[in-house]
């Protein structure tokens, strides 16, 4: 009778949710559609919102150094058509473009001379091109129906979130949107056998098969014994993850600049130098990692200096407002657009790790200063972003009960 009884109060939960995120998202639940037997009310068939009663459809996928000439001649195009098509193709997309492997379809008559009527490019698994080569030629982009399923997980940590999830058969990008959602909180690279895990997210399916992730609803991680749970939700037009307490699971400063091995040096008074072989202030942490490793900005800002700045290399220095500054040391090179006087924001790549100026080996030195004095980046208490305004308090408290029974059920219950 107990599992009955949370086996309904899921159902109910659940129902609640999904047609609370159908008005927050503004979405329908999508169907399936089958390209071959696609019919509306009066029998027709439908492939790619073409009516295909009385044409051939033949599906194929680009093979390597494969062009769109070398398709449509073997169909019987003549060349001459097939240049006017990609010429007026160029403004919406260039067919140079087209990858090995990606899926198209041939649409032709069903009569003795099957003319092609209709040349179709799949550029991802729900995005299409259409090429009409009728009496006249014209070119027009869709997309295929996406179905969005709510699904559940959780685990144990082993080893990480990423062979946690790999060893259960999850998709292990959903590790990759817990790291970015719980970024402020949780060093991922220090997690600790034993931390656990619960979510609620959606999986997105086109043509009745798994395309990839949708939005992550809901998660709890536990680490050091203590429970994070955060919620997606609108606020001002704007989603965000928020906690218990309606803060956002967001932070002015992210937890690190980059993805480490580990920490092989951290801030001191008084270091001993492995080259200069003599004590001396060390005013920031040293991220070991591998060259050429993305380096982010901690938080929006203002490039106040891009350039080899002596034993620290090449070194980029950002302004975040009045109180704070970070800068990166010892990089292999820049961002993109990484220039004196550039807006970046939170989680933009502003370089790579290096060993450039007086360095045993490729890390990262990176360093935190509070009104121009520096101090060690693993004390900073970050401020956080704006919380749930009082406009919404009760709709988010009443939203995040619902989330937090059905999380506190994932592990007895699968859904």
């Amino acid at each position: 009778m107990a599992k009955r009884g949370l086996e309904l109060l899921l159902m109910v939960l659940l129902g609640a949710i999904v047609i609370f995120l159908s008005i927050r998202y503004g979405e329908k639940e999508y169907k399936v559609e089958d390209i071959e037997f696609q019919a509306d009310s009066i029998h027709h068939q439908y492939a790619y919102g073409i009516i295909i009663d009385s044409l051939i459809l033949y599906k194929d996928k680009i093979r390597k150094n494969e062009f769109l000439a070398d398709i449509l001649q073997d169909y019987g195009v003549d060349y001459a058509r097939i240049d006017h098509l990609a010429r007026k193709s160029k403004s919406v997309f260039d067919v140079r473009r087209m990858r090995a492997g990606n899926t198209y379809i041939v649409i032709s008559t069903r009569d003795s001379l099957h003319e092609v009527q209709f040349f179709i490019y799949e550029s991802s698994a729900h995005e299409y091109i259409v090429y009409e080569l009728k009496d006249s030629i014209s070119i027009y982009k869709g997309k295929k129906e996406i179905r969005r399923i709510i699904s559940t997980d959780c685990g144990i940590i082993q080893s990480s979130l990423w062979n946690s999830m790999v060893d259960k058969g999850t998709d292990p990008n959903l590790a990759n949107e817990l790291s970015e959602i719980y970024a402020w909180a949780i060093d991922f690279f220090g997690i600790l056998e034993g931390d656990r895990y619960k979510v609620l997210y959606e999986k997105l399916f086109v043509d009745g098969q798994y395309i990839g992730l949708g939005e992550v609803i809901a998660a709890m991680f536990k680490h050091y014994d203590r429970e994070y749970y955060a919620y997606r939700f609108l606020q001002d037009s704007v989603w965000d993850f928020f906690d218990d307490d309606g803060g956002s699971m967001r932070r002015t400063f992210l937890k690190a600049p980059l993805r480490y091995k580990r920490i092989s040096s951290r801030y001191s008074h008084s270091r001993y130098h492995p080259i200069l072989k003599i004590r001396r202030p060390h005013r920031g942490v040293d991220y070991a990692a591998a060259s050429g490793t993305p380096v982010h900005a901690i938080g929006d800002g203002v490039v106040t200096f891009t350039g080899w700045k002596g034993q620290g290399g090449r070194t980029v220095k950002i302004k975040h407002n009045g109180t704070y500054s970070t800068a990166y040391l010892h990089l292999s090179g820049y961002g993109d657009a990484i220039v004196k006087g550039a807006s970046v924001t939170q989680g933009q790549v502003i370089g790579y790790v290096g060993k450039s100026g007086l360095a045993t080996g490729p890390h990262l030195d990176f360093r935190f200063y509070r009104n121009g004095q520096p101090i060690d980046p693993l004390k900073v208490e970050s401020p956080p972003a704006k919380p749930i305004d009082s406009t919404y308090q009760d709709t988010f408290i009443l939203y995040r009960d619902s989330l937090r029974r059905i999380l506190d059920t994932i592990g007895e219950i699968q859904i």
